[in-house]
């Protein structure tokens, strides 16, 4: 497995390569990728039920698919895309725009290139762009000021981070995954460095949510996380703010100091973990009329099915095509992006998309509206703000 990043497939996964998924192989492996490695004869398969870490997923799955043979020939590394529009169209413009091509604008190697395509699908994901630590969605006062002190996502707190987070006063903002994944690494390493002090900001006012489907969760793992998480807070290992919505981050000369959207100082930090979600960037696709739910900024007629303030990762239904398909014809948006601002995206989800779409583009219209997608039940995956009273838990 490669060290560093080298403009190699999953280049946004390998940033969190350490993180160990709550999910299980079984429900991370392609059908298709399977049978393509299968036939080759060198690639041994996972055990099922055992749980990964995502850089096992790269070296294991992604990697290999990417290297066999019948794909490896079509991937084109180091490009980055910086426009799609069609041929001759700019959005205005109607002429024959849906006969027209797609010109794919990319940044390579070589400069830049333009390609020609019958149908795109955009599956760029949402980590590049993280939403920010404010509230309302805009960056706080003084977050860009902040930036040295501030990592979003998940930083690798007990590896190559190790010595940026041990000792100090850390506050992680966020409700999901991802921010309940980085409170255990601190408190991982508080252990071995008990200096370390750990706080977690979440704009609900009732952390019921925050603890997840425990017992009830089909994913073990993910059940999990939440209950250990609750176990920290309730021993004190971890300080829990309720109701925080952030306006401001000051430089102060005892570190960062938390401003609230009331003006109240809150707490005072060396350093910040912003694990608040992600959003889709849609700047390169600003040329092509395309339709958004307006909630969620998913495709439009699936955010309805996936808006976290009524489903969790197990009620999403099955969904292909059909349901991403765009006014420009043979445009598609899958995976992640496909979800726009909901956090309830599983890969196996992604998988059938694209199987559905191809179908499509194939021509084989059965088999694209023929989507069949068993989901873990669970009751994490849901949405609750801060001037909200109490929080409903999903089933």
């Amino acid at each position: 497995m490669r060290e560093e990043p080298d403009g190699g497939i999953a280049a946004s996964m390998w940033q969190w390569q350490h993180v160990r998924l709550f999910t299980p192989w079984s429900f991370l492996i392609d059908p298709a990728g399977k049978r393509l490695l299968e036939a080759e004869g060198n690639w041994t398969e996972p055990e099922a039920e055992r749980v990964p870490c995502a850089g096992e997923l790269i070296e294991r799955f992604l990697d290999p698919l990417s290297n066999h043979s019948l794909i490896a020939p079509q991937i084109r590394l180091n490009h980055t895309v910086v426009s799609v529009s069609r041929e001759g169209h700019d959005r205005m413009k109607d002429g024959r725009r849906n006969e027209a091509p797609f010109l794919i604008v990319a940044e390579t190697p070589d400069g830049p290139q333009r390609f020609r395509a019958r149908a795109v699908i955009d599956a760029s994901g949402t980590w590049t762009s993280p939403n920010p630590i404010g509230a309302g969605g805009v960056r706080a006062d003084g977050e860009r000021e902040a930036q040295s002190s501030i990592q979003y996502g998940m930083p690798d707190v007990l590896g190559r981070d190790r010595e940026r987070y041990a000792g100090k006063r850390v506050l992680v903002v966020g409700s999901g995954h991802s921010a309940t994944g980085n409170v255990l690494s601190l408190i991982e390493l508080a252990k071995h460095v008990p200096e370390t002090s750990i706080a977690w900001g979440i704009r609900r006012v009732s952390a019921e949510k925050l603890w997840g489907g425990g017992n009830a969760d089909e994913i073990a793992e993910r059940g999990q996380l939440g209950t250990r998480a609750k176990a920290a807070v309730d021993d004190g290992r971890v300080t829990l703010l309720t109701g925080l919505s952030i306006v401001a981050v000051k430089r102060c000369p005892s570190g960062l100091e938390i401003v609230d959207v009331n003006g109240e100082s809150r707490i005072v930090v060396d350093e910040i973990i912003v694990a608040s979600g992600a959003r889709p960037d849609l700047a390169m696709l600003r040329e092509l009329r395309l339709q958004f739910d307006p909630a969620t900024e998913a495709s439009k007629t699936l955010g309805p099915l996936i808006d976290p303030n009524h489903h969790h990762c197990g009620s999403v239904p099955p969904h292909g095509a059909v349901e991403l398909r765009q006014p420009e014809r043979g445009f598609y948006l899958a995976g992640m992006k496909s979800y726009g601002r909901a956090p309830t995206f599983l890969l196996m989800t992604g998988y059938e998309q694209v199987r559905s779409i191809v179908a499509e583009l194939a021509g084989d219209h059965e088999a694209a509206r023929n989507v069949e997608l068993v989901l873990p039940t669970t009751g994490v995956c849901s949405t609750q703000f801060a001037n909200e009273e109490t929080a409903t838990a999903s089933t």
